[in-house]
């Protein structure tokens, strides 16, 4: 979604949201891919009925069947270990986010507001709360992923050195954050495990994206294209490059490629 189907301002243009439409009327199964929670996807895609059935989100955490509500995949951080990870970065200056229960969970007023500022109408799954380690202490669910904004300019060497203690997790990091979610995790998995479900193979998969954690997916795609402003690596591997995120790459994808493959 963020950087591939939405533009710099996360919003998705019309022209996007057609070519979306027109995939789906071909009888081609679009299946969201996302780093974002279930509860936070971009309002004009969740307004579109028969769009879409089936969400990979959080970085592959879960794969969703929309119409049953059923989790068809599942690979959540264990809450003692989550527990653990907050404890040790206690001392150290971080904003605090996290995916439970298809909620986007935020720690203090400010991450709050930027989450309201960012994802705009499509924060309906924003909540605040006082403290995330009680948080994750208190809830039922399992944890789809942690996330550390680095607020000072040691935070980020001092989270790396913590997570280095940790095996049993991966991470994926910005220029302002780092994702944290189990071992095991990721957008390549997930899709695999749709597939597998559904029946289809890697070569009937076509997939795009532009950021590191896209890399496993492309793996399990037989048709991959990488955005314009996707990182050097995804270009690397890609099968194509179409224009970036602000010029509407994902829908030239589609019309120049996707759907004329589809009329052969």
């Amino acid at each position: 979604m963020d950087g591939t189907c939405l533009n710099k301002r996360s919003r998705m243009t019309d022209r996007t949201l057609d070519a979306l439409k027109k995939t789906a009327d071909a009888g081609i199964l679009v299946v969201p891919a996302t780093g974002r929670n279930l509860g936070c996807l971009p309002w004009r895609i969740v307004e579109e009925k028969g769009l879409y059935r089936y969400v990979i989100s959080s970085n592959g955490a879960q794969v969703t069947d929309c119409a049953t509500g059923e989790a068809m995949f599942q690979t959540m951080m264990k809450k003692e270990t989550a527990l653990k990870l907050l404890e040790d970065c206690r001392k150290i200056r971080v904003g605090i986010t996290s995916h439970i229960n298809h909620q986007y969970l935020v720690q203090g007023g400010l991450l709050a507001l930027m989450g309201r500022l960012i994802f705009g109408k499509d924060a309906k799954a924003v909540y605040r709360v006082h403290s995330m380690e009680e948080t994750v202490r208190k809830t039922r669910h399992g944890i789809e992923e942690l996330q550390f904004y680095f607020l000072t300019p040691d935070s980020r060497r001092m989270i790396r050195e913590v997570l280095n203690r940790y095996p049993d997790l991966m991470s994926a990091y910005t220029s302002i954050y780092v994702e944290v979610f189990s071992r095991g995790t990721s957008k390549g998995t997930a899709l695999l495990a749709l597939r597998e479900s559904l029946g289809i193979s890697k070569e009937e998969t076509a997939c795009i994206g532009d950021g590191e954690n896209d890399l496993p997916m492309f793996a399990e795609s037989g048709l991959t294209f990488a955005m314009g402003n996707s990182v050097p690596e995804l270009k690397k591997a890609a099968d194509f490059v179409v224009p970036d995120n602000n010029s509407d790459g994902a829908a030239a994808a589609i019309e120049r490629y996707l759907l004329k493959l589809k009329e052969k």
